[in-house]
């Protein structure tokens, strides 16, 4: 395909989870499985390295071989985007040229992973990544998850300062991401998250699209499409069918990975091993992931 431009993004983009074997390799069958599965349910984009990929337990090469499937395996079917880890500028840029070198449509930068600083130091580190690449560049404000973030005048002031910073991927309540739009002056795609709690508010307020881990991908999808085309009732009835499951899975991150992981190898028939150190599923949740496997089905 063509390649997208950031006012066309929309919709609802997968966020891989990092599949591993029994020995903790990544698995490059599973991995390419679960593109296949994502693709099939009619995502509008796919993305990897985020919070949900466990980009941190990644090597910086095994990041570089998750860039090189994902991309092989959409084939430019839909826009592609990978979130860039890394503790210093340099580190960053290095992933951004790879992510350029496969063809991603764009990137998401993530505030690095040590240290507290004020909004000056972020807004300087975030746009001089920004600055190396031609790719169209989103910021990852995500306070809740990271401990650390910038508020939605800092972000209007970071997007004024480098203008190829096209997109905002958000992790917050739907109160917080309608601000967002607004103190932006709706100037600047808004993506959200956080498991698509809130699906049908975040449509309503403006924003352009949720970027999920796919355990329910295919439920929001449907929901997304429902709603685009003006069917609200349609959209909110997908909607109550995931959030039982999305409210057991979006409890914190480490719980998304265990458990949001195990519910999508359920429904994927895709067996789940862990990399350590990782939360380890006890008999309540693994009785709550196949009781949620069942109601919503295989995807």
């Amino acid at each position: 395909m063509a390649k997208s431009k950031p006012d066309d993004f929309h919709g609802i983009h997968a966020i891989l989870y990092a599949l591993f074997d029994e020995n903790e390799r990544l698995d490059r069958a599973a991995m390419r499985r679960q593109v296949e599965i994502c693709l099939a349910t009619g995502v509008h984009g796919m993305a990897a390295l985020g919070l949900a990929t466990e980009v941190a337990k990644l090597t910086e090469a095994e990041r570089r071989t998750v860039m090189d499937w994902t991309a092989q395996d959409t084939a430019g079917k839909v826009p592609l985007a990978f979130t860039i880890f890394g503790a210093s500028i340099a580190e960053q840029v290095a992933q951004v040229r790879h992510a350029e070198s496969v063809g991603a449509d764009w990137v998401i930068l993530q505030p690095p992973p040590g240290g507290s600083y004020g909004a000056p130091e972020y807004i300087r580190f975030s746009g001089s990544v920004a600055e190396a690449t031609d790719l169209p560049v989103a910021i990852q404000n995500a306070p809740a998850f990271f401990g650390r973030g910038l508020t939605s005048d800092e972000i209007r002031d970071l997007v004024t300062l480098h203008p190829n910073i096209r997109l905002i991927k958000g992790e917050g309540p739907v109160t917080d991401i309608a601000g967002l739009i607004e103190r932006t002056e709706g100037r600047i795609p808004v993506f959200n998250g956080r498991g698509g709690l809130e699906l049908i508010d975040n449509f309503r307020i403006g924003c352009r699209g949720m970027i999920l881990a796919p355990d329910c991908v295919d439920l929001a999808v449907r929901a997304y499409e429902a709603f685009r085309a003006g069917d609200e009732a349609k959209a909110e009835a997908e909607y109550e069918t995931m959030l039982p499951a999305a409210v057991f899975v979006m409890q914190g991150i480490e719980n998304l990975i265990c458990y949001g992981k195990r519910l999508f190898g359920a429904r994927a028939g895709i067996p789940i091993h862990d990399r350590a150190p990782a939360m380890r599923p006890n008999a309540t949740g693994l009785e709550l992931v196949e009781r949620f496997a069942r109601r919503l089905g295989r995807i």
